[in-house]
């Protein structure tokens, strides 16, 4: 079995509950955090909007070095921009893996800051690792999502704000 169709079908998957979950973040609540060592809304949402562009960077990259390469968050400010980083970053994820090959996915990638090296792995290790990152990311949006009182789309069958669940 070929890998590539296997992580676009994935990739695709996941996007259409990522989607249904970024849609529900009020405008209102960009600001909002359930606790001072937690995320706002606002960068957990746009971490969760810009991980698929991680696909695209892992294909035409060796690594990524935090120490060279310091993390900018995007600049969103209501749900239409935050949507839109989403599309974008998906749709170059996308491309990317459509056009790569079996074996550039095995090469190994490392991230790393500076000295300090956090892992060396496949390529495509790293992208199934930066799928885990959407649905681990997506799952403590859900969390947020909950504490303000926002029905939760279902992700893998129906939520308890389904009707008939």
């Amino acid at each position: 079995m070929e890998i590539i169709p296997m992580l676009l079908k994935e990739m695709e998957q996941e996007a259409q509950t990522t989607r249904k979950m970024l849609e529900r973040v009020p405008n209102d609540k960009f600001d909002w955090q359930p606790h001072v060592k937690s995320m706002t809304i606002r960068k957990l949402a746009g971490h969760i909007a810009e991980l698929p562009s991680w696909v695209s960077m892992t294909i035409n990259t060796d690594h990524l070095d935090f120490a060279d390469n310091p993390y900018t968050q995007p600049v969103i400010n209501n749900t239409t921009e935050l949507l839109a980083l989403f599309e974008k970053s998906l749709a170059e994820g996308k491309a990317e893996l459509e056009k790569t090959n079996e074996d550039e996915l095995i090469k190994n990638w490392t991230l790393r800051n500076g000295d300090q090296v956090y892992s060396v792995s496949q390529k495509v290790e790293i992208i199934r690792m930066t799928y885990c990152q959407i649905v681990h990311h997506r799952a403590q949006l859900g969390v947020f999502l909950r504490l303000l009182d926002v029905p939760i789309p279902g992700s893998y069958g129906p939520s308890a704000d389904d009707a008939g669940f």
